[in-house]
């Protein structure tokens, strides 16, 4: 495709030569000539002077020029950059139209308009599926799931009963949505109680979901993920937690029973919460923090563990870091004292 016509689909403004055949998008670093690439994060202007792309997005006050590299200046070069692989990558047919001969699907099950479902596929009684919905080999489907319209389902995914999925849902291999909460009742003699698990999960329109994620039933009522939200690999989301919408969670985070996480919200990787608590909306918690308690003033960063607000967190950390050597200085002084006081 011509760099003038993805210009004009982008709307940017063109610097260069037009009439440049580009073939793929490519990292800066590692772009060659056919290539067009991207720069969204200033750390990354370095790389301008030295790649081999033929073209390059980048921001309306991006001032670096080369004779050999066109450039194509846009509001948001990032979200140009999606647009160009999107453009330059269409999507590929997943399964061929139809059901595979291997697939088991209840007699009581409704499938919409141009349900494609692949090899070993299970589907329970009294299921339904919406129309152009991609289920992929493996996947298991239990009773009274409702899965919508346009949904993608890749390998191995187990959907237990009664559970609700929405519109253009994706979900990746290995995610188990509905598994028994973690309930159990102490007994005199040390045993435990299984506390029935009869509630639902439900995931609303848009919801992106990694592989290998675990998404427990409520005990009561309902586990969900509201519209919009974008969950990573290998998360756990335990009973009756409420994710909000657009809320993003990054890989490892674990999320106890009975948590309610706000809108827009940012979950970095590895953070734990505790059930039972609030967190408001627009909340970002770093990497590796662990939230013991509410949040209620929207739109802060947390980070630590026991996770406190982002400065009061950085000067802790900066005092830690100086225990070092204020323990060494406390020793020299206190030898100093005793020394001053045996001469007394």
């Amino acid at each position: 495709m011509k760099l003038s016509e993805i210009a004009k689909i982008l709307g940017g403004e063109l610097v260069g030569d037009g009439d440049v055949e580009v073939e793929r998008v490519s990292e800066i670093q590692n772009a060659s000539k056919g290539d067009i690439t991207f720069i969204a994060n200033p750390k990354y202007e370095k790389f301008f002077e030295t790649t081999e792309a033929s073209a390059v997005i980048v921001g309306k006050n991006f001032s670096r020029r080369r004779e050999d590299v066109s450039l194509i200046m846009v509001d948001e070069p990032y979200y140009a950059f999606v647009k160009v692989l999107k453009l330059l990558n269409p999507p590929v047919e997943l399964l061929p139209k139809g059901i595979h001969p291997t697939a088991v699907i209840a007699g009581s099950a409704v499938l919409g308009r141009d349900v494609r479902i692949g090899a070993n596929v299970v589907v329970g009684e009294r299921a339904k599926i919406g129309d152009n919905t991609v289920i992929m080999p493996g996947v298991v489907i239990g009773d009274d799931v409702e899965i919508g319209n346009d949904v993608l389902i890749y390998p191995n995914v187990t959907i237990y009963h009664r559970c609700k999925i929405g519109n253009r849902v994706i979900i990746h291999s290995g995610t188990v949505v509905g598994s028994d909460g973690f309930g159990f009742v102490p007994r005199p003699d040390g045993t435990y109680e299984k506390i029935p698990q009869v509630g639902i999960v439900v995931i609303e329109d848009d919801v992106e979901i990694g592989s290998n994620c675990s998404i427990d039933r409520a005990t009561l009522g309902e586990t969900v993920i509201k519209r919009g939200a974008k969950l990573d690999n290998l998360i756990q989301i335990a009973h009756n937690v409420v994710i909000g919408e657009n809320t993003v969670i990054a890989a490892q985070t674990g999320i106890a029973g009975s948590t309610k996480i706000g809108k827009n919200c940012v979950l970095a990787g590895q953070v734990g919460i505790v059930g039972h608590i609030e967190i408001a909306d627009r909340t970002t918690i770093a990497a590796q923090s662990g939230v013991s308690k509410s949040i209620t003033e929207p739109g802060k960063v947390y980070f630590g563990y026991p996770a406190r607000e982002h400065s009061v967190a950085l000067r802790i950390e900066g005092a830690i870091r100086q225990l070092p050597e204020l323990i060494k200085e406390f020793r020299e002084l206190k030898e100093k004292f005793e020394k001053i006081i045996s001469k007394g």
